[in-house]
């Protein structure tokens, strides 16, 4: 693993974890298919480095509880569980298959901070509104924003991962932001290393109190 594309200091413990998150990975896809060959050899740079990169957020660091919305393999579910042991992350997606594999990860690493449901999220009432809704490859950001709010506490954040062009999806999203009293944050920008290069982007959106 190429530890130095993370932004933060991973501990020896988490990292033996991500090793082993990886292998079981490649193991289960090898018969059910969670993501392409040409991926799985850039496992790490493309998709746990990619997960990780709301690392420096402000408004990451300073949430408790966080809610992935069509977590698919686990990410950004897993690797935020296994780097992030203080954040209790509920990983939902509707492919049972997924949530699964999740569930194997989840008993093996003792990962106790995670929680998976398999479940349409239009589906789902939860006990608690969430800091944080993350979506990471799922919709466009008009959709996410319906899948999220219902779950999202007042002054909570939605982060989607997105290609670093979504000028248009923002202003699509511009009427069910306005009705839902949800404000554009912010937007970062970053590039993914793994052979080609890949630019990416977070937007961060807050619902307003």
């Amino acid at each position: 693993m190429k530890t130095e594309l993370l932004k933060f200091a991973p501990s020896s413990d988490a990292l033996k974890k991500c090793g082993r998150f990886i292998e079981m990975f490649e193991e289960y896809n090898s018969h059910t298919n969670l993501m392409s060959k040409n991926d799985l050899n850039v496992i790490f740079e493309k998709h746990i480095v990619d997960s990780l990169s709301v690392a420096e957020l402000g408004e990451f660091q300073e949430a408790q509880n966080l809610l992935d919305i069509g977590t698919g393999g686990g990410f950004p579910s897993i690797p935020i569980s296994i780097f992030f042991e203080d954040k209790k992350v509920t990983a939902v997606d509707s492919i049972h298959k997924k949530i699964s594999f999740i569930e194997q990860v989840k008993n093996e690493l003792g990962l106790e901070n995670l929680t998976p449901v398999c479940s349409r999220i239009e589906k789902l009432k939860f006990n608690e509104k969430f800091d944080i809704v993350v979506s990471r490859a799922l919709a466009s950001l008009d959709k996410i924003l319906l899948y999220a709010l219902p779950h999202l506490k007042n002054g909570g954040y939605i982060i989607a991962y997105k290609s670093k062009n979504v000028r248009e999806e923002l202003k699509n999203a511009e009427i069910i932001m306005k009705k839902n009293k949800v404000i554009f944050i912010k937007s970062v920008d970053y590039t993914l290393e793994c052979g080609e290069k890949y630019e990416r982007c977070l937007i961060v959106l807050k619902k307003e109190v």
